[in-house]
């Protein structure tokens, strides 16, 4: 009877039979020390940001728990008042994600990025051969853990439990700065393409042979349609891709489009690119880019990792040389 007061008495709580699953997509933003976490009645949003430069979203929504209690406070002084949703606050990424992984996890590089080509088509998810990311060949045992937090201020507390064995961790909250999304204007995208997200990691990788602090993002409407640059002090490098449908499955561009960012803010998202599907990457006419990543779960559902990217200003001299790297034979 003590422990239904108990649990009663919690603002949040929730059960997932797979820590490895939560490993895995939080450690898709790990590249910040803090994250801010907003707890909701649809689920919990984890937000990373970098210098008001770069930001990584992951929302996991209820259905990925087999179990989920929010109950939001209530404000005394407001009778019309229902409910008053969760405070903000922020908590360490890696913690959490060292937490998480306590029992150990394989991980296996790259085993489930997809790159034998296997798919049954570009619409379905599935590949013959490659391990998916969240089956428990690639992660061993499914360990279960609960989450609960009980008021404002509060540790967040993990209960993990793994062939009878049980540890429980409470990591401290800290009061949440003000984050404001890097604005996206979604209803003035100048480019969509969504392609496989294994080529898109292959294509960053291979331009970090320059040591690269920039990477220059030219689309087209004419050849060569999509290309990746990178310039550093080694020099430049650039990977083309073709209008084929097997290789750009969505090609929205209708006018040439050039925006350069930081290779090093563009490289974080490499763990999102290794273990998604496939990639949604949009820009609006400010030149934020938004790279959207879709990652299949157990049991055949899909969750979303979100970025966002503030495109660099160019200098007034710098255009000719950027202008050069991303036009290429055809670009008229």
């Amino acid at each position: 009877m003590e422990t239904t007061t108990e649990q009663t008495a919690l603002l949040f709580s929730a059960v997932s039979g797979s820590a490895r699953q939560l490993f895995q997509l939080l450690r898709c933003i790990n590249f910040v020390s803090k994250v801010h976490v907003q707890i909701t009645k649809d689920g919990l949003r984890f937000t990373a940001e970098e210098s008001q430069v770069m930001q990584g979203f992951i929302f996991l929504e209820k259905s990925l728990f087999t179990a989920y209690m929010y109950t939001p406070g209530h404000d005394p002084e407001d009778e019309n008042e229902q409910g008053t949703e969760a405070a903000p606050f922020q908590i360490s990424l890696s913690s959490l994600i060292e937490t998480l992984q306590i029992f150990g996890i394989n991980d296996v590089k790259d085993k489930w990025s997809n790159r034998d080509g296997g798919y049954s088509n570009m619409n379905g998810l599935s590949a013959r051969g490659a391990p998916q990311a969240f089956e428990n060949r690639v992660l061993g045992m499914n360990g279960i853990c609960r989450l609960s937090y009980a008021t404002e201020g509060d540790p967040l507390c993990i209960i993990l439990e793994e062939t009878g064995v049980t540890t429980t961790c409470e990591l401290y909250t800290y009061q949440a700065e003000l984050i404001e999304d890097i604005p996206f204007q979604k209803d003035a995208i100048a480019q969509k393409i969504i392609m496989r997200a294994s080529w898109l990691q292959d294509a960053i990788n291979e331009l970090s042979s320059t040591s690269p602090t920039r990477l220059i993002m030219v689309s087209s409407p004419t050849a060569p349609y999509f290309t990746l640059s990178s310039s550093g002090p080694l020099g430049t490098t650039t990977v083309e891709f073709s209008k084929d449908s097997q290789l750009l499955e969505t090609f929205q561009v209708p006018v040439r489009i050039v925006n350069t960012y930081k290779y090093s803010l563009i490289k974080s998202a490499s763990r999102a690119m290794s273990i998604a599907t496939k990639v949604s990457i949009r820009s609006d006419e400010q030149g934020v880019l938004s790279l959207q990543f879709m990652i299949e779960t157990e049991g055949g559902g899909i969750s979303f990792v979100d970025f966002r990217f503030v495109p660099l200003i160019v200098e007034e001299g710098e255009g000719d040389e950027e202008s050069e790297i991303g036009e290429g034979d055809g670009a008229d």
